[in-house]
């Protein structure tokens, strides 16, 4: 059946049976399934056709993770268990899923009880539900419930509703391409990385976890609790005795080991021993602090560090050379926002989100920035620079870029992003920083990873490694504004496209890197291969003729749909 954007369905009964799928069935097993049942949508239910959907990373963290990927376990709170034992399309565990979490979508069908949705209605899809939570994460749209990689897809509105009431369908017109909304979601996700805020105190009423090598001085955390406020409960591991003078609950522990893992929001550490250290990394709750207090000494070899944990757990870590774990907090910014006059290192910057991050950064308006782009592949660097460098002269910002295999630039980075899930590239990072940089942990490094980080430089130096995971709705809803108002073409990142056919060659064109920028898929265009865009003269010239120096256009997607559509 021909399926276009103007296909509508009078009633259920006339929608077709099935319908093609990118299927993940298994660790590392993707199928094609030209047959895969089209569900008709219950009382509560939305069945949505899919207009376009961008390839990302985090796909390929599925791929190879499968059923032990944080997001496709099942959910454990947030929703009542019968409910979403009534959807066909949540899929947790080993049960296969369709990845796909850059979307528009077209409303199809709805179910008898649904009033806030009509058909016909166009949305941008928020995929994170962060407030259905499975064991260590969330559920999220592509991963424990069906996602985009088909040609229609099932959404609950009892799912795709916040508790606060807001839904995570983003209502759009019809003004833009379908690539330029679903590539808001990945812009949306940088954007986050940027705009989220920092707990700069002690977390009120929460569990805190001294171990003391060496004795604390007197009035220490009576200054510390009177400047960043005060814990529920402290839990106290030194052959010294605790301070006096408490207001709070004080219990001693005989040793760190037996405590729980992850179960404490502040954790401060007096003394230099790399294997506590690395054992106090894992005594930290998801979004708490190590505070490490070195009393004027030094580790003196580097400490193994959960490095994943900062961008999937939100952990973060601070240090003082002194004695005073006040002075550490101290360094903890207000968020994670570049600075006036910062040089910033995107590292891994030819790929698509790499290229997002410096783009994003080259027209932030920030005064007196520079950004640096950083990779070892040179095409990707000649695209890069393709698109960035004449944004960088309209916006009056010095940008370089370079292959780190070839040059080494004698510049001490205030910003770096980290684009590739490498932990070594972490520790270079901190290695190559200037005095109170940042370092954003972008790259999903999964979270039980572990890496060697100097801890004495990094305190030294009074850095701060964060990381985000994700996008908020209002970070979907600021980015969408962009888009709309002109003020951000979200196409610029788009290197390829393709049909269902296509689509787990893209996946591995993610996965291998062969491809610089984004790649759309159009389920409409069921048996289209992947075609890189400076492929398209040749075997699209029809669609290549509507590019714009190069770049992917709303009258390119339009003409392609109409040759390569099923």
């Amino acid at each position: 059946m021909q399926l276009n954007r103007t296909t509508r369905y009078e009633t259920m009964t006339d929608l077709p049976q099935t319908q093609y799928a990118v299927q993940l069935v298994g660790p590392d097993e993707l199928i094609l399934n030209r047959s895969k049942e089209i569900f008709r949508p219950g009382p509560h239910q939305i069945l949505c056709r899919v207009e376009a959907v961008g390839l990302c990373f985090s796909d390929l963290k599925l791929l190879k993770q499968f059923a032990d990927h944080v997001r496709k376990g099942p959910i454990v709170s947030g929703i009542d268990a019968a409910i979403v034992g009534e959807i066909p399309s949540y899929v947790p565990g080993d049960a296969p899923t369709v990845p796909g979490h850059e979307v528009v979508v077209r409303i199809e069908a709805v179910g008898s009880g649904v009033d806030s949705f009509k058909t016909g209605e166009r949305y941008l899809v928020q995929t994170d539900y962060r407030w259905l939570r499975t064991a260590t994460s969330n559920g999220a749209f592509g991963y424990n419930f069906e996602g985009a990689l088909q040609e229609f897809v099932l959404m609950d509105e009892r799912v795709i509703t916040t508790p606060e009431g807001d839904s995570m369908l983003l209502p759009v017109g019809d003004e833009l391409s379908a690539s330029a909304i679903a590539l808001v979601e990945p812009w949306a996700c940088v954007e986050d990385a940027y705009a989220s805020k920092e707990r700069a105190t002690i977390k009120p009423g929460g569990r805190m976890l001294v171990v003391a090598d060496a004795q604390p001085e007197r009035g220490t955390f009576e200054s510390l609790f009177s400047r960043f406020g005060t814990p529920g409960q402290v839990i106290w591991v030194s052959k010294s005795h605790e301070p006096a003078g408490f207001d709070i609950a004080v219990r001693r522990a005989p040793n760190v080991e037996e405590l729980p893992d992850a179960a404490y929001d502040d954790v401060i550490y007096f003394g230099c021993d790399p294997k506590v250290a690395a054992l106090l990394f894992l005594k930290v709750a998801a979004k708490g602090i190590l505070n490490v207090v070195l009393c004027g000494r030094r580790f003196g070899a580097p400490v193994i560090a959960p490095i994943g944990r900062f961008h999937y757990g939100g952990i973060r870590l601070v240090g003082t050379t002194g004695a005073d774990p006040a002075v550490s907090m101290e360094i903890i910014p207000e968020g994670n926002e570049i600075r006036p006059g910062d040089r910033i290192n995107v590292i891994g910057a030819g790929g698509p989100m790499g290229m997002m991050h410096v783009i994003r950064n080259i027209c932030q308006g920030v005064e007196g920035v520079s950004v640096f782009g950083s990779d070892v592949d040179d095409n990707r660097l000649a695209m890069l620079t393709r698109i960035a460098a004449p944004l960088a002269e309209k916006n009056a910002v010095q940008y370089t870029s370079y292959n780190p295999a070839r040059e080494k630039l004698d510049v001490a980075f205030d910003y770096a992003a980290l684009m590739a899930p490498v932990p070594a590239l972490a520790a270079a990072a901190v290695h190559d920083a200037a005095e109170r940089g940042l370092i954003n942990i972008f790259a999903g490094i999964p979270a039980t990873v572990t890496g060697e980080l100097d801890v004495d430089e990094y305190i030294r130096k009074r850095l701060y490694l964060i990381g985000t995971s994700g996008s908020t709705l209002d970070d979907m809803k600021r980015m969408l504004e962009k888009a709309e108002s002109g003020r951000l073409d979200t196409n610029v990142s788009v290197a390829a496209v393709c049909g269902m056919q296509g689509a787990a060659d893209g996946i591995r064109a993610v996965e291998n890197r062969t491809i610089a920028g984004k790649i759309i898929v159009y389920p409409a265009c069921r048996n289209m291969e992947l075609i890189p865009l400076e492929e398209l003269g040749e075997k699209l010239p029809q669609v290549a003729a509507c590019l714009s120096d190069g770049l992917w256009t709303g009258p390119a997607e339009k003409k392609l749909l109409e040759t390569c559509k099923s």
